[in-house]
């Protein structure tokens, strides 16, 4: 669709222009978020912009406003990083946001993590809740357990089975976010049998490292993977954010990683088919799901 007819959306704002989010849209959206005390840092935001799609509101060359969204396949897609500057808010923008974005990603079924704040406008479009994520974070303590010794660092060429495993775990094709995550993080297995039956990731992001996604078989397994990607950072900051039904929190809480903050995930359509054993235990974003 041409900027024109995204911008029919939003007659109500004739002093803004909605295009397409671009590189040089970074810096502008770096600081929306800062304004919003999200810790994002510019390379995030970059990483987003690879992965995804999406629109930036400008007003008088300001961008006041972003949205961005996710595919994974053709049927399935994430939305997040959806910002309106403080001083913009209540005059219909994140309204048109938000409509540029679901005629974009038509017809996928769309998911996204919601603050409070944000579920009126997605309710408004028929997005149903259907889980909670709890974030936690701090700077954790470190374990002095016994070395498992089907837990190691991800070789590249398990890569393929750690794209099954996660498409059995969400339902979802999400290779080519997996890629990107690898090649900027450090990527963890644990092996069943042999082969990979659960893995993790971490990396930098925000005001440390992030550790997701992670999945796994069970509650046990995730936390196994967690503890091996934590010994392997030393004390530094780390965040990880969790479905509500993880059993993880009180042992999460315990290592140091305070809960925080609750967001509600909402889906627009079907959600993806779950086939398991394994499932999400670690968000690799609350954007990216």
């Amino acid at each position: 669709m041409t900027t024109t007819a995204y911008q029919a959306l939003g007659r109500n704002a004739e002093d803004a222009v909605l295009v397409p989010f671009t590189r040089e849209h970074l810096e502008g959206a770096l600081k929306l978020s800062q304004e919003m005390s999200w810790p994002y840092r510019l390379e995030d935001w970059d990483v987003a912009l690879q992965l995804g799609k999406g629109f930036v509101l400008e007003r008088a060359g300001t961008v006041i406003g972003t949205a961005a969204w996710w595919p994974y396949g053709e049927t399935h897609a994430s939305a997040g990083m959806i910002i309106v500057a403080k001083a913009a808010q209540g005059r219909g923008y994140g309204a048109w946001l938000m409509d540029a974005l679901l005629t974009s990603a038509h017809p996928r079924t769309i998911a996204l993590n919601s603050t409070a704040e944000g579920m009126t406008l997605y309710r408004r479009r028929g997005f149903v809740p259907i889980g909670i994520i709890h974030q936690h974070h701090g700077i954790p303590r470190q374990s002095h357990g016994t070395p498992r010794s089907d837990l190691r660092p991800m070789a590249a060429s398990e890569f393929e089975a750690i794209a099954r495993l996660d498409r059995a775990a969400t339902g979802l094709e999400r290779r080519q976010m997996l890629n990107r995550l690898f090649d900027s993080g450090d990527g963890y297995v644990l092996l069943r049998d042999g082969l990979p039956c659960g893995y993790a990731i971490s990396r930098l992001f925000g005001r440390g490292h992030v550790i997701g996604p992670v999945v796994a078989e069970s509650p046990s397994d995730a936390r196994a993977l967690i503890e091996f990607a934590i010994a392997r950072l030393g004390p530094v900051f780390v965040r990880i954010d969790v479905p509500a039904s993880s059993q993880l929190g009180e042992w999460l809480e315990s290592i140091g990683l305070q809960r925080v903050s609750d967001a509600t995930t909402m889906v627009l359509g079907a959600p993806a088919p779950w086939t398991g054993p394994a499932r999400i235990f670690g968000l690799a974003s609350q954007s990216f799901g």
